[in-house]
């Protein structure tokens, strides 16, 4: 310690007379009433400062060496540290990157437990631990100081609240809504201008009864959890508008508020359960935004790299890197564990959030014998009473080997469905011989989620999300178009299922227009018939495009924003449909079951029956029908007097003659919805047994006695 350091230490003691070595939890900053107990893991520290800063975050006023260290938290208790105060930490150690150490006190650091952030973040060489550019590269050492150019942590008071609004909504009545938070309301003008953009946006009004009027039960926002920008995209002006770049877990990102992050958010929670909608987080556990062993030196890396990351065992300079970011946490250190663990409990204890869609969730149940599905932190969700009744939704693969884990998640877990995606899409698309693979799809694909108890919400169906064309694309773009990402067009996936229905892109050709429409609302249809959990992507209702861009995560612009000018558009905006839809949906509790649907059954009764056009029972020879477009079925009521569905899809690109069933137990059948026809239609009791599925079209009846 330097002579500097050591004045300052001393007279950091001296004038704090109420300063003692507090306790070692909570960790993170804990206001009492009294004064604040600082606590901060790391097992390969030296030594740890606490800096503390001016109102303004641009003076560092004090700075004192935590005085006590319990099992690896180093800790202290100051008398005179209040609400308000804006704080970091230096912390001291070996810089030996070949052994996976990698301290550097001149580097101001983000406790990873703040409440709150003040101060943006912005790009320096300073960030790094060594000197940027160096020949050396990570093996040199830098001392800069970085603080100037770092938001600052900030000690805030305890909110949390009793939780208050209706019971969860059940898994069977459950609609997603996936929506980026400042990308759903930027350009909505019937939102108030200052809420446009933010938190408070998503609970405005306008928004609120556009939720309602779908029929959607949650909303399922992208990363809240503040992140910051890549430098490769500042440097090309962009930014990381999705939010995959985690910088701290348990802070609301502030640029998505005018003031209070916390508060907006909390505020927004309440108004949403207000209007009986859940609130789901999307949450990016997996990595860090400190890249990989060339990346900054922003918090955990400082704090404790070789605890927080996973290393390669006989290279620890270097990450294993599973995510395609860089670095991947390292869950099964207890310590890393318990972070994740207790942001999970902040965000339903204070927050009141619903649930949580995991990014790259794979990763997290790495151990090293690979993907486990007991590993420690799907056996610690499973035990906490306080996370007994939140959603948990998996993106079930990373790119690490042996990623892609669909099916293979726990009980209690439901997991994104790419296999629906990737069919419907294909099916659509005017691909044959899919009715066997559609069949799975439609009925929640037992082929990959009917083991250990798990139940048929266990799929979570979709045909969109952020990662991907739009429905409009889908119909519009054979091929990505993402030179605006400043890639020459390498990033993003090349592999869409899509179709431009003969013209790519925009068209005034009113028979490809009205194909594309088609499309859509097949595509929204089956979604909504499918058994399993339907995720719909904000503003493909209304036909939002992003002009073939399939990876706009780095577009803050109108590409990445819904646009809404389609509302109201009697051709292209179908609100009214998927409002249709979701009745249709809550009137069947068939498709919405809790259980696995059964054929026909010993004593002749059946849960579902597969009918050829002819209204005869599917057998082999049918399903293996060369280039079968046409698929139809019978969900038979769950209760006695109950209604059964019969279910119509016909992907082929012309009519096909069709036999209602013919079933003793319902004598007629009134059609319900018919997708080719775009306008709203009556209920069409039909008295002939004969029909005709028009082309590329999805048909929901009825049946009575």
């Amino acid at each position: 310690m330097s002579s500097l350091l050591s004045r300052r230490f001393f007279w950091f003691q001296r004038a704090s007379p109420g300063s003692s070595v507090g306790r070692p939890h909570p960790l993170g900053a804990t206001w009492d009433g009294r004064g604040t107990n600082f606590a901060l893991f790391s097992a390969n520290a030296e030594r740890v400062e606490l800096c503390l800063f001016d109102r303004q975050g641009k003076r560092e006023t004090r700075r004192v060496a935590l005085p006590e260290r319990t099992e690896d938290v180093w800790h202290g208790y100051f008398a005179d540290v209040t609400p308000g105060q804006l704080y970091g930490y230096r912390v001291h150690g070996p810089y030996a990157p070949e052994r996976g150490l990698r301290f550097n006190p001149h580097k101001l650091l983000i406790d990873p437990y703040a409440r709150a952030l003040a101060g943006r973040f912005t790009w320096s060489d300073a960030h790094y631990a060594y000197r940027f550019g160096n020949a050396k590269a990570d093996l040199s050492f830098d001392r800069r100081d970085n603080a100037q150019r770092m938001p600052k942590a900030v000690v805030v008071e305890d909110s949390a609240l009793p939780r208050e609004g209706p019971a969860p909504i059940p898994w069977t009545d459950t609609i997603l809504y996936e929506a980026h938070v400042k990308g759903l309301t930027q350009l909505r003008e019937d939102v108030p201008a200052e809420w446009r953009g933010n938190f408070r946006g998503l609970s405005s009004q306008p928004v609120i009864e556009h939720l309602m009027r779908l029929g959607v039960t949650a909303i399922e926002l992208l990363p809240i959890q503040a992140f910051i920008d890549e430098r490769a995209l500042v440097d090309r002006h962009l930014t990381n508008y999705w939010g995959y770049n985690p910088l701290c877990f348990f802070v609301p990102e502030p640029r998505y508020a005018s003031e209070n992050a916390l508060a907006d958010f909390r505020a927004t929670v309440a108004r949403l359960h207000d209007a009986n909608i859940e609130v789901i987080l999307d949450v990016v556990y997996n990595h860090t935004a400190e890249g990989n062993h060339l990346g900054p030196t922003l918090s955990f890396r400082g704090i404790d790299n070789a605890s927080y990351y996973r290393l390669k065992p006989d290279e620890p300079r270097y990450y294993e890197d599973v995510t395609g970011c860089g670095n991947a946490l390292n869950l099964a250190h207890p310590r890393v564990l318990q972070m994740v663990m207790d942001s999970l409990r902040y965000w339903v204890e204070t927050c009141h959030v619903d649930g949580f869609r995991f990014d790259l969730a794979s990763t997290l149940g790495r151990t090293a014998n690979g993907f486990d599905p007991n590993a420690p932190f799907f056996a610690a969700l499973r035990q906490d009473p306080d996370l007994a009744e939140v959603k948990l939704i998996a993106e079930p693969w990373d790119l690490g080997p042996n990623g892609y884990q669909v099916g293979r998640f726990p009980p209690g877990w439901s997991e994104w469905n790419d296999r629906y995606r990737r069919t419907l899409r294909c099916y659509w698309a005017g691909e044959g011989s899919l009715i066997g693979d559609v069949g799975g799809r439609m009925t929640a694909s037992s082929d990959l989620f009917n083991h250990e108890g798990r139940s048929p919400h266990a799929s979570i169906n979709y045909v969109t999300v952020h990662d991907g064309f739009t429905l409009a694309d889908l119909v519009s773009y054979a091929t990505k178009h993402n030179e605006a990402n400043g890639e020459q067009n390498r990033d993003g996936s090349d592999d869409n299922n899509s179709t431009n229905c003969g013209q790519e892109g925009q068209t005034g050709d009113a028979r490809i227009r009205a194909l594309r429409r088609q499309l859509r609302r097949n595509q929204l249809a089956c979604l909504m018939l499918a058994q399993g959990v339907p995720l719909i992507l904000a503003g493909d209702e209304v036909g939002n495009s992003q002009r073939g861009n399939n990876n706009a995560y780095c577009q803050d612009n109108d590409i990445g924003w819904v646009d809404w000018a389609n509302l109201g558009n009697d051709d292209e905006d179908m609100t009214g449909f998927v409002a249709r839809l979701t009745t249709l949906r809550r009137r069947f509790p068939q498709i919405r079951t809790r259980r696995w649907v059964e054929g026909r059954r010993p004593d002749g009764s059946f849960g579902m029956l597969w009918l050829t056009p002819k209204a005869t029972e599917m057998v082999k020879e049918d399903w293996e029908f060369p280039e079968g477009r046409f698929l139809s079925y019978v969900l038979a009521p769950l209760q006695p007097g109950g209604e059964p569905v019969y279910i119509v899809l016909n992907a082929a690109p012309e009519p096909i003659n069709y036999t209602l069933p013919r079933l003793p137990e319902y004598s007629h059948w009134t059609c319900l919805l018919n997708s080719a026809v775009p306008a709203a239609e009556l209920e069409i009791h039909l008295s002939a047994s004969e029909a005709k599925a028009p082309p590329r079209a999805v048909l929901v009846f009825v049946g009575a006695a």
